[in-house]
């Protein structure tokens, strides 16, 4: 039997099939001694190798499993910078097979809900335009906003990749006296700053942007900027169903693992504290 040799990649922990495509369209990747191209399938005795290394093939199958990280806004979606900015993935826990994929991104002014999971597949799928994975978020606009500038957002307007849409808007309640107003959008795509510029397709500017649910899972409320915490089973399968994956029966942690309490939270506020004073980081905003 073969696989596409991006499934398998992926499956190796190494990234998201979308990202082993680039690795192969890269030149990254060869199969018994010859360079690798996309279409290419392999079985399991094939020789793969990522950058000149030979890829030991894992028979063990990881337990599939999903972090919940409270995003600051001044880290990168990425696992390095050169110019030694900070990343989402240096405060995450260590892993003993595979590594930790993001389920899509966040830009650097960006904050709130972003998820990481140790599955290729699973994180491709949620990605994935098809399974229109519905994202939620809190965003803060200067100025008025007409009702017709809603209605637009949610009938869709042309971008330069193609039309959009916000599936809802809510207005949130505000301040009288302030220029600011809140809103609640959701979208079930994640193109490229997408909620910022369906905004700005109407020269309406985006002061603030907040993600607060991927799918079924929310944010905690009283997760800590730059804490993460592990999802139990039950939150892990409800991803897995969403994008019809099968059901995963096994879990590093337990419910009661995941519940914040005040010596838990109390815990992560010093870690954070510790880690952004070690790095010379800004406290992030309330």
């Amino acid at each position: 039997m073969t696989e596409k040799l991006q499934k398998v990649l992926a499956n190796q922990g190494l990234g998201s099939r979308r990202e082993m495509e680039r690795w192969i369209e890269q030149g990254r990747v060869s199969v018994n001694g010859a360079i690798a191209t996309l279409g290419d399938r392999v079985d399991g005795n094939a020789q793969i190798r990522v950058d000149g290394h030979l890829l030991s093939r894992q028979t063990e199958k990881p337990v599939c499993r999903v972090l919940m990280y409270n995003k600051p806004e001044g880290e990168l979606c990425s696992r390095n910078d050169p110019d030694g900015r900070p990343t989402v993935f240096e405060r995450l826990p260590a892993i003993r097979l595979g590594r930790w994929i993001s389920v899509g991104r966040l830009d650097i002014n960006t904050s709130g809900l972003l998820l990481f999971t140790n599955d290729g597949e699973l994180a491709n799928r949620l990605m994935h335009p098809k399974c229109q994975v519905e994202r939620e978020y809190s965003v803060r606009v200067f100025g008025e906003v007409s009702p017709q500038t809603m209605n637009k957002l949610r009938k869709g307007v042309e971008l330069e990749d193609g039309p959009a849409r916000f599936t809802s808007i809510s207005p949130r309640p505000n301040d009288e006296d302030s220029m600011n107003r809140w809103f609640n959008v959701t979208l079930e795509e994640g193109r490229n700053r997408e909620v910022r510029r369906l905004w700005e397709s109407q020269e309406v500017q985006v002061s603030r942007l907040i993600r607060l649910r991927y799918g079924p899972i929310e944010l905690q409320k009283r997760l800590p900027q730059g804490a993460w915490v592990e999802l139990p089973l039950e939150q892990v399968n409800e991803l897995r169903e969403l994008v019809q994956l099968d059901e995963e029966t096994q879990s590093l942690v337990d419910a009661r693992q995941s519940k914040l309490d005040h010596a838990r939270l109390s815990r992560m506020r010093r870690s954070v504290k510790k880690h952004r004073v070690r790095k010379g980081q800004k406290s992030p905003r309330k």
